[in-house]
């Protein structure tokens, strides 16, 4: 009894929290678009439908098919609008992460061949601006989506090109050796799987160990001014990639 009382009291607390949080989001959604309404500068308007989307892309939290259906679907039409206006102002940045989202969202559809085309959009912006982190992200993104369609040697090309760029980087290195983890498992070569599993554990515990240090990239061996990209003390030089980490062609569909 004693039992069934504290599960009870668990489901409660859980069902409140829950209700809470659909609250709370739909607050931050109505106050967006408030602001939406009141906002006149065009410019400002993209960033306000990321702002919504974000909201919206929180589907995993919504307690049923319809609503978590309705929230994807509003969150593919304000990312929609969003990329039309960063397309229009031509911001780089807000037009890949469009691209992120939109991704994201079709993956949890499965609509996979959507999301793999939004994410080759993605990957190609990133190396036109040379955002190294953002190439390994997007394929191991592209990899993880052949891998839900069976592609699994061009899944695995994606994760070696990964591999290439992550040199030097042990936090993008794990994430690389993870995926590798779960190909070589659906392929049910586990002792690769172990091992690429391993290899992403020591890699994660080095990465924790060189957090306070630098990180430099070079592209090849002439000086040049160093960029800071994505996280904090990860330096890289705006040249052509060495052949270690030499860019193989777009990935294609």
């Amino acid at each position: 009894m004693k039992k069934l009382f504290i599960l009870f009291t668990f489901i409660l607390a859980a069902t409140t929290f829950a209700a809470h949080a659909d609250d709370v989001d739909k607050n931050n959604i109505d106050s967006l678009k408030q602001k939406l309404q009141l906002t006149t500068n065009d410019t400002l308007k993209g960033v306000i439908y990321t702002q919504i989307a974000t909201e919206y892309l929180k589907f995993d939290k919504q307690p049923n098919r319809n609503l978590k259906a309705y929230y994807q679907t509003e969150a593919i039409h304000y990312t929609l609008l969003a990329l039309h206006n960063y397309s229009y102002y031509e911001d780089t940045t807000g037009i890949r992460a469009s691209f992120d989202d939109l991704a994201r969202v079709y993956v949890a559809q499965r609509k996979f061949s959507e999301a793999k085309w939004f994410t080759l959009q993605s990957n190609k912006i990133s190396r036109q601006v040379k955002d190294i982190p953002n190439i390994i992200s997007s394929l191991v993104k592209l990899s993880s989506i052949k891998m839900d369609l069976k592609e699994y040697k061009m899944a695995m090309r994606d994760l070696n090109e990964a591999l290439r760029w992550s040199t030097n980087m042990p936090a993008l290195e794990a994430i690389v050796q993870q995926n590798y983890a779960y190909l070589y498992n659906r392929l049910k070569d586990y002792d690769k799987g172990d091992a690429a599993e391993k290899r992403a554990t020591e890699l994660t515990e080095q990465a924790a160990r060189d957090a306070d240090k630098p990180v430099l990239i070079s592209f090849d061996n002439s000086p040049s001014k160093p960029v800071v990209i994505k996280k904090k003390k990860v330096l890289v030089t705006t040249k052509k990639p060495a052949k270690a980490i030499a860019v193989g062609k777009l990935a294609s569909l």
